[in-house]
Order: C-alpha cells, then structure tokens, then sequence
C-alpha cells in the first residue's frame, strides 16, 4: 500500500520558514484559534527580527506586542522606529488588556514568565493571543511533579502549534497548519525526504521509531499516514543557510 505524499514541504530557508509561519498563523487564525505558537526550534535564532516580519500580518489591528522584559522592548522600540502600536515588556503594564485591542503577539516569552503569560491569556476575552517563539516548558523552571503537570494540563496544553521547525539529528520534526505534524529525513547533506504525517506532535520514542524501528515498518502504512514514501521528491533542506542568515541577522 502507497503512502501518502507530503501536503506540505518543509522550507529550504529561513526567511521562507517565516513566511510558512505567518501563513500558518493567518489560517489559524481565520479557523477560529484563539491561542496559538510559532515555534521555530533553531539554536541561535534572532527573535526580534523575525517578529518584526509578523507585524504586517496585523497592521489593519490595534494590537499590542509584549516582550520578556521591558529591556527587550525597549530594544525593539528604537530598531522598530518607535511606531505607534504598544511595545512592552510582560508585566510592565498594570492593565496589559483593552476592550479596543484586537490581537496580543508575545515574542519569545520563557518559562520564568509563563506566570504573565498565563494572566495575560486570562485576562483576554474574544482577541487572540500570538506566541512567536515561546519555551514555556522549561523543566528546571516549571519541575516535572504536581505543579508541573497541572500549569500543562491548565495552560500548556490548551496552546495550537500552528507552526513547528525543529532540525534534530539527521532528521527535522515539521508542522504547518492546517496540515500535519511530519517528519523529515536527511538522505544526505542538505537533502531531505518526507518519512511519516503523525496526527500529533512526535515524541522522541516515536521519532526513534520511525526512523531507526523495524526497516519493514517502515514499508507499511499506518492507518494510511505513517510509512516511507520512496517516491517522495527529495527536498533541500534549510540548515544549509542557517549560519549566513544568523550572520546577517546579527551585522
């Protein structure tokens, strides 16, 4: 039996895996999702300029951009040209929330502020709230005992991935909504090939087992979305441009 072919493929930069990012969050967004995250798994990564790119997403919106700390929106600020939405860090404001605003971006807000970020949500009635880069998960911050699981099972869980890139050994883990959850193998050096669509998002159990399992799994299907597809097209992949788009980020 035939596996299926890739609904989406997996971009060959990261100026193109923006673009995927801000087309998963429009479509998202126009399915009814309230609370949704970007997450762009790569070491390195610069998050203010990308989030600069998601402002034209919302420039029709009177919206408001929150940032970890007052310090980094400062920043953003004075690269951004002063302009005339709200730039603030989390926290910083005493009512974050007004009934005029129409949607709320939070720019690579971690684990130490997942308290605001969770009284933020909470405080929102019918705008939806953007976290662009979010690591929220952070064990050593949050634990992995009561605490932890009921902070996931209250707040964590309830968040839509609508965009996912995470490069992880010979392989990347990819999600584009409103498509599948994928996963990508390297074939060889900057090329990749569609492996599996997964309903959710893979652990690293069943990352290991569709990779490196059973080679005759691999040949199967499962229930028509699991399976090597031998005739997928090869794509580029994007870690051959990290570095030159990190250094011109960074210049």
């Amino acid at each position: 039996m035939t596996s299926p072919t890739p609904t989406s493929s997996i971009p060959k930069t990261i100026p193109e895996a923006t673009e995927q990012a801000k087309s998963a969050v429009q479509s998202a967004l126009a399915a009814g999702q309230m609370l949704v995250q970007v997450e762009m798994a790569i070491p390195e990564l610069q998050h203010q300029p990308i989030a600069e790119q998601f402002l034209e997403l919302f420039e029709s919106q009177q919206f408001k951009v929150f940032f970890p700390d007052a310090g980094a929106a400062a920043l953003a600020r004075r690269d951004w040209g002063n302009p005339d939405f709200v730039i603030r860090g989390l926290g910083e404001l005493i009512e974050p929330i007004d009934a005029d605003d129409d949607l709320y971006l939070l720019v690579n807000p971690s684990s130490i502020e997942v308290k605001e970020v969770e009284s933020l949500c909470n405080q929102v009635t019918n705008q939806p709230v953007v976290l662009l880069n979010p690591s929220l998960e952070d064990i050593a911050t949050i634990g992995i005992g009561y605490a932890g699981r009921q902070l996931r099972e209250r707040f964590i869980s309830k968040i839509q991935t609508c965009y996912y890139l995470r490069p992880i050994d010979g392989a990347a883990v990819y999600r584009c909504y409103p498509g599948p959850w994928q996963l990508w193998r390297e074939t060889s050096p900057e090329e990749y090939e569609w492996v599996a669509d997964l309903p959710n998002r893979p652990s690293s159990e069943d990352i290991d087992r569709i990779l490196y399992g059973d080679k005759s799994a691999n040949s199967q299907s499962n229930d028509g979305a699991v399976g090597k597809n031998k005739s997928a097209g090869r794509k580029r992949g994007i870690f051959a441009e990290l570095t030159q788009f990190i250094r011109a980020l960074t210049q």
